[in-house]
This record gives structure tokens, sequence and C-alpha cells, in this order.
């Protein structure tokens, strides 16, 4: 354990960003799962509309410093991906 009063901080700063960013890729990962069943589905209309909430989510989270670039882009990508596949 530490004993210098900023590493406590560090560790106790450390804490609280691991859950911030565990509750935002959480979230994230929700809206995906959204957009997907709406494919699944076959329902283009909620996909589209999950689809924007979705992008947001990622760009957001992108913003803070959760996902790096590529990865936010490939997140999109695929969402972007699955509802131009649907007929």
């Amino acid at each position: 354990m530490a004993n210098i009063k900023s590493a406590k901080k560090r560790i106790q700063v450390a804490a609280q960003r691991n859950e911030r960013n565990k509750a935002i890729r959480s979230e994230v990962k929700t809206y995906m799962k959204k957009v997907f069943v709406a494919c699944e589905a076959g329902d283009k209309e909620t996909a589209n509309t999950m689809l924007v909430k979705a992008q947001k989510k990622i760009a957001m989270a992108r913003s803070k410093g959760v996902y790096k670039a590529n990865n936010a882009s490939r997140k999109t990508a695929q969402l972007y991906n699955a509802v131009n596949k649907m007929a």
C-alpha cells in the first residue's frame, strides 16, 4: 500500500477513472447491441435511430479517451455495415 500522499491520491483517481470508463464502455456496448438487435429483427427505422444514438455515444467515448481513434472508427463502421446490409 502506498505511504506517500500523492501516491494515495493517484490510486484514488485511477479507481475513479476506471469506474467512469467502465460505465461508458458498457453504455456503448448496450447501444451497439440495440442496433444489432434491430437489424436482426429487420426493423430499419429503429436501427437507424439507434445507429445515430450509438454513433454519438462512441464519439463521446472517443473524445473522453475511453476508446482510441481506430477502435471508435471500427465500431462505427461495424454498425453502418450492419444497417446497410439490411434489405
